[in-house]
């Protein structure tokens, strides 16, 4: 940065007013670049089955590690069980086995329970593996997402596109709404 030059005493005021006018924008720096605001949608990421799955904020309340549960007797086998979670019973439902999925490794170390709680619905979602935090431009959404599962395809909400990667929206609120979810006895 330049420093200002000492203009003479004599000078008449117009003139010193316009030389010190020049010398301060000879040292005056640009503004900055002015970058363009892309708008995010987040939400939490996971894996199921080998796909990428993405819940709005707000219908996740908690993610743990699968806990340890009671099975219980009579009940489909993708209810493995509940559990107690800091004093409160949580059903736990593996989702793969649910939808009827099959083809992801799945170790107990990387699964994880999204717990999910609306009115007086308190479960457990066994997932593959949780990708934490997601950002997407919001222009990056489609309505439709492509080669859904049938089974899956009533509780999706579109679909984003991030590094070439797709990641559809799965909504838990949809789905502890389904008959199907909530009827867990097997007769």
């Amino acid at each position: 940065m330049g420093s200002l030059n000492v203009i003479p005493s004599k000078t008449d005021p117009f003139t010193l007013l316009a030389e010190l006018e020049r010398q301060c924008k000879q040292c005056a720096e640009g503004l900055p670049a002015q970058e363009e605001v892309v708008e995010l949608w987040n939400g939490i990421g996971f894996e199921l089955a080998g796909r990428k799955y993405v819940i709005p904020m707000g219908e996740v309340g908690e993610i743990l590690h699968i806990p340890r549960f009671t099975q219980v007797p009579g009940v489909k086998s993708w209810m493995n069980g509940v559990a107690n979670v800091r004093g409160r019973l949580l059903p736990i439902m593996d989702l793969a086995q649910f939808f009827g999925l099959t083809g992801a490794t799945r170790t107990n170390r990387d699964r994880r329970v999204l717990i999910v709680e609306r009115e007086d619905v308190f479960s457990g979602l066994i997932v593959d593996s949780v990708h934490g935090m997601q950002y997407f431009p919001t222009d990056s959404y489609q309505q439709s997402a492509q080669d859904i599962p049938s089974a899956i395809r009533p509780f999706i909400k579109g679909q984003y596109t991030k590094n070439d990667e797709v990641w559809t929206v799965f909504s838990p609120f949809l789905l502890i709404e389904a008959p199907s979810f909530v009827d867990v006895a097997q007769w």
